[in-house]
């Protein structure tokens, strides 16, 4: 039997040879250095410390070796590790800490400079001038009164004074529900507010009524088919034409500013008798320019509908018409954002447009 082969060189081992090994080093540390990104040193690892790496497969050579071989390989390939390992640790700390001062330039915020705001939403104007009119009741010490669109015909049309073959009762005047014989409508004036009010609240009362209202009118710059109207109702014993006109004198003054000059022109309503037309002295010619677009050169505006409560109206709500009186009326809150801002096209104002909205801020 023979013994062990202590002769053995491991040198005559290609990859145990000094050469070989000081070559794969060389090659790990030029590649080390030249990576530019921890992305690129993340790629060239496995080729210089991976399982198949040169040096790896040198250090699987040494448990071949004769025991008085293993000591002098081993140490070699060791320090060939060794310096390996230690160049991709350093080349690592510098990228990392490249890496780390680019996000810091990058991504720097300077806390002097005036943030980026991010554009604020807005309430519509016409919702705006709903509340300030309904801001204008409160402040006379009214109470604000609301209803469904969906409304019953008694309510609608019977209990204020429409007769039954009142032209406003016609399909091409007002949208029925199906089925039409139900006497469902969508409301065609808030009015129907007043007389719930009425048999809710019983009386004194003073209720002011903003809301949504439909009626079959062709689209164009100055008609919607869906619109807004507020009205107000008063209904106490002594009162007179001479509080509804002080009453819309002020709401006049408080939308258009002091001073307005306003008339009321005899007209005719089924729920209001006497009945009247309220009109505002134009704010933009004063009368003076008879090409004014805003008054058609007449000098004044229609602004909406008033008088005292139809006798037969308190009578349908369970009120003693001899002992109580009281006055209604009603405009359209559309009309007035259009008085107050020179809006000449109603469709703008529902088209959606954002822009719209914009140049109007928090306040109308």
């Amino acid at each position: 039997m023979s013994g062990p082969n202590t002769q053995y060189d491991p040198v005559e081992v290609n990859a145990l040879d000094p050469d070989t090994i000081e070559q794969a080093v060389t090659d790990a540390l030029a590649a080390i250095s030249g990576a530019g990104s921890l992305e690129e040193l993340k790629a060239i690892r496995p080729q210089h410390q991976g399982d198949k790496s040169p040096l790896a497969l040198a250090n699987r050579e040494i448990g071949a070796l004769p025991p008085t071989a293993k000591a002098e390989a081993g140490k070699r390939v060791g320090q060939a590790r060794g310096r390996v390992g230690q160049a991709m640790k350093q080349r690592q700390t510098e990228l990392e800490a490249q890496r780390d001062a680019r996000i810091l330039r990058e991504e720097a915020v300077d806390v002097t400079m005036v943030p980026a705001r991010r554009p604020l939403g807005r309430r519509h104007p016409v919702e705006l001038m709903a509340q300030r009119i309904a801001d204008v009741f409160v402040g006379m010490g009214w109470e604000i009164a609301d209803g469904p669109e969906v409304e019953a015909e008694w309510f609608n049309f019977d209990a204020l004074n429409f007769d039954a073959d009142h032209p406003a009762r016609q399909m091409q005047d007002t949208f029925y529900i199906d089925p039409p014989e139900d006497g469902l409508v969508l409301r065609t004036h808030t009015s129907p507010v007043q007389a719930r009010a009425l048999l809710e609240r019983g009386v004194p009362l003073y209720v002011g009524c903003p809301g949504k209202v439909f009626r079959t009118d062709e689209l164009d710059a100055t008609h919607m088919p869906a619109f807004h109207q507020i009205e107000g109702l008063a209904v106490d014993e002594g009162l007179t034409m001479a509080h509804l006109r002080g009453t819309l004198d002020r709401l006049a003054s408080e939308l258009f500013g002091a001073g307005i000059t306003t008339r009321l022109r005899p007209s005719y309503f089924p729920f209001t008798e006497p009945s009247a037309e309220m009109d505002l002295r134009c704010f933009v010619c004063d009368g003076t320019n008879p090409e004014c677009r805003t008054c058609s050169g007449t000098g004044w505006i229609e602004w909406g509908g008033c008088g005292m409560v139809n006798r037969s109206v308190l009578s349908a709500c369970g009120i003693d018409p001899d002992r109580y009186t009281g006055y209604a009326f009603g405009m359209g809150i559309d009309r007035a954002l259009m008085f107050r801002t020179g809006v000449s096209d109603m469709r703008d104002m529902f088209e959606g447009d954002v822009r719209f909205n914009a140049q109007f801020g928090l306040e109308v």
